[in-house]
């Protein structure tokens, strides 16, 4: 299975998530510079977290809008899977790839710490390995990760099963509505989410609980090869 990862001026998360790429499927992944207009064939695309562009204007405002994410576009309406973290999902939001918006802390401040995280559907290509409703701990480091969506969009993600993760336990770091802290598209291949999986992939991080989205997404697990 080949990984791509996008890179992007201001993104401080990406050499942890080649890392835990390269130490989950043995292979580094491809690199794809935010000028590219093209990317090689891959089956995970991966855009990680951090600050492109300063967060200026607004949270990956200015990143939705570099060559490489019509590129990556194609590929996501091609079926090949995606994955946003952090500053990654605020991307897909501003792309339209992902519904919903991204908003200021309600506490108005940076919150770095560990929350723990409801699996919600367990029937996607990313969480296929988890079981309905478990609890899985996770890191987050953001300020804008507050999630926002409309009546409307939100009966429809509730409906179709596009919300994957909820903050469990009552460890909602940002205000987000109804506790949302990951989704997925209508097709159910890229995946959003806030929280840091790529920090919580070994014992030397303390647990393991973020590594099955990985394999979940390149195939690695019997249960994801089936999903």
């Amino acid at each position: 299975m080949r990984t791509a990862v996008i890179l992007l001026p201001g993104l401080n998360r990406d050499r942890d998530m080649i890392a835990a790429i390269t130490k989950i499927s043995g292979k580094p992944p491809v690199t794809v510079w935010q000028t590219e207009t093209e990317i090689p064939n891959v089956d995970l695309i991966v855009i990680p977290g951090g600050f492109s562009y300063g967060d200026y204007l607004r949270c990956g405002a200015i990143g939705a809008r570099m060559p490489v994410m019509e590129a990556l576009r194609k590929k996501a309406e091609a079926g090949v899977r995606v994955i946003g973290v952090c500053n990654g999902f605020q991307i897909l939001l501003e792309t339209g790839l992902l519904p919903g918006a991204l908003m200021r802390n309600a506490s108005l401040k940076f919150v770095c710490r560990e929350v723990k995280l409801e699996v919600t559907n367990a029937g996607t290509p990313f969480t296929a390995s988890y079981r309905q409703g478990e609890i899985i701990r996770c890191p987050v480091a953001h300020h804008d990760g507050n999630y926002f969506a409309d009546g409307e969009t939100l009966a429809r993600l509730n409906g179709n099963g596009q919300v994957v993760f909820r903050y469990a336990e009552g460890s909602n770091p940002n205000g987000s509505i109804e506790d949302i802290a990951g989704i997925v598209s209508e097709a159910g291949n890229v995946l959003g989410l806030m929280p840091h999986p790529e920090n919580l992939i070994e014992t030397a991080h303390g647990g393991t609980d973020g590594r099955g989205i990985f394999e979940n997404a390149l195939g690695l697990s019997d249960l994801a090869g089936a999903a």
